[in-house]
């Protein structure tokens, strides 16, 4: 299994990180500091580094020098606009490639798997996600990802999502998405809505004002990505 090193010193940011590159296969090791990422690449060499170029008990450039003699692989930076003379240093030290932030987690797994010898998501193929500002679906492997959090959701629910977001944007009328509530009878109208509803208590950040999940009465649904 490819092992990398994950270095970043705010916690929802490595969480989410961290459990969307466990979700394509690969082993993170989650830390927040710089003395924590020498003590892991000491005892457990990575295939490969993302780095956060803030970290409050280092430079990155510093970091970079430190880690290289541990690590043949890539050193994929994250950084923010402002950083750009650290970014440049880093770079110079051997780091390998950059993110900015906000960065889209496909984005850094394109990095990644440009890098590194293997692709570990491939084991698991075919793969579909589904990836917003607020939540990340992994369609294939039934996880969702919302706040920093994996979210569970029931059968019924994924089978909405499926067809929902397999029309970005289209209308799915309501006769279409009948069939995934799961629940025959005169009731059906009302289970989807109920679906519905928590689906966006699930994903929205605010359901009251859902802007990925759009309900057009009497006609259906609309996931608008």
């Amino acid at each position: 299994m490819i092992r990398v090193l994950l270095v970043e010193d705010e916690p929802q940011v490595r969480r989410t990180l961290s459990l969307s590159l466990r979700a394509q296969g690969y082993a993170i090791d989650a830390v927040a500091t710089g003395e924590e990422a020498l003590h892991h690449a000491l005892v457990e060499t990575p295939d490969g580094v993302i780095l956060d170029v803030g970290l409050p008990d280092i430079r990155a450039a510093e970091l970079v020098r430190l880690l290289r003699p541990w690590t043949v692989g890539p050193i994929i930076l994250t950084a923010s606009p402002d950083q750009e003379s650290d970014k440049v240093s880093a770079l110079g030290a051997g780091a390998n490639d950059f993110v900015i932030k906000p960065f889209g987690i496909t984005d850094l797994l394109d990095r990644l798997r440009a890098s590194l010898p293997g692709d570990p998501s491939q084991e698991h193929a075919p793969r579909a996600w589904v990836e917003t500002p607020d939540f990340v679906l992994d369609l294939a492997q039934r996880r969702a990802y919302a706040g920093g959090e994996e979210v569970a959701l029931t059968d019924p629910q994924w089978r909405l999502l499926e067809v929902l977001t397999g029309h970005p944007g289209g209308l799915v009328r309501e006769s279409e998405l009948l069939g995934g509530v799961g629940e025959p009878g005169s009731d059906q109208a009302k289970s989807l809505r109920r679906l519905m509803a928590a689906i966006k208590g699930r994903l929205e950040p605010d359901p009251a004002r859902p802007r990925y999940f759009i309900c057009e009465p009497g006609l259906g649904y609309r996931f608008v990505a």
